[in-house]
C-alpha cells in the first residue's frame, strides 16, 4: 500500500511564516466547495456548510484509499471571503456583509465520477442539511502574497492592512481575486490566541 500523503508537508501553498509576507505562485487546485453569506459566528448556513463538507471529504479519502490505493490526510479547511467593500475586512470588520466559500482541497486524481459516488453515499444515510450544496470545483489563483497569522480572527485587520496597503503596492502589485484563509488550527477546538491561519491574497502586476 502506498504511503499516506500529508499535503501540508508536500505543497508549498500550505507553508507560511509568522511576521513574514511571501510572494509565491499557486497552481490550479481542486476543491470541495460550499457557498454562503453572513457572519460565520452567527450564521446557521456556515455551520451547515462545514457539516456538509467533511462527510464528503472523508468519503473521497476512503474511496481513494480502497479503489485507487492512494491514501492521504484530509487537508485543512480553507475559505474565500469577499464583500462589495473590501474595507469591511480591514477596517469595519462587518462580518454580516461578507460572502464566503468554504473549501477542502481534493487531490487532482479524484475525478468527478468518484465525487458523485461519494456525494450519493453521504446523502443516503443520516445526510447533513446541505449535501446537495457541495460542489467539486477548481481554483486558479496564480501569484499570491501570504503570511501566517497567529491569534484571533478579529486581530487579522492590521495584518491585512499592511498586506494590502504596504507590502503589495511596494512590490509593484495590486489585489486581484478573493481573500483566502487556510485554517491550520481547528478553530472549534483551539483557543483564539493560539489559532494559526494562513492569510493569502492573489495579486497581479500593477
Amino acid at each position: 500500500m502506498a504511503a499516506k500523503i500529508d499535503f501540508k508537508n508536500t505543497l508549498e501553498g500550505y507553508r507560511a511564516k509568522h511576521g513574514e509576507f511571501r510572494v509565491l505562485d499557486i497552481p490550479e487546485m481542486q476543491y470541495l466547495m460550499v457557498d454562503g453569506l453572513g457572519d460565520p459566528n452567527s450564521s446557521p448556513a456556515f455551520a451547515e456548510a462545514l457539516e456538509a463538507l467533511y462527510p464528503v471529504a472523508y468519503k473521497l479519502k476512503f474511496a481513494s484509499k480502497l479503489e485507487l490505493d492512494r491514501d492521504y490526510v484530509v487537508p485543512p479547511l480553507e475559505g474565500l471571503w469577499w464583500a462589495g467593500d473590501m474595507d469591511s475586512f480591514t477596517v469595519s470588520r462587518d462580518k454580516s456583509r461578507w460572502d464566503w466559500t468554504m473549501m477542502l482541497m481534493v487531490p487532482e486524481w479524484i475525478e468527478r465520477d468518484i465525487f458523485e459516488a461519494a456525494l450519493g453515499k453521504v446523502g443516503s444515510k443520516n445526510p447533513p442539511v446541505r449535501p446537495g450544496d457541495v460542489r467539486l470545483g477548481s481554483l486558479a489563483e496564480g501569484r499570491c502574497v501570504q503570511i501566517l497569522h497567529v491569534g484571533s480572527f478579529d486581530d487579522e485587520g492590521p495584518v491585512l492592512e499592511r498586506m494590502h496597503h504596504e507590502f503589495i503596492p511596494r512590490h509593484g502589485l495590486r489585489l486581484e481575486g478573493k481573500h483566502h484563509e487556510i485554517y491550520l488550527s481547528d478553530f472549534r477546538r483551539t483557543a483564539p490566541e493560539k489559532q494559526r491561519t494562513i492569510l493569502r491574497q492573489p495579486v497581479v502586476a500593477a
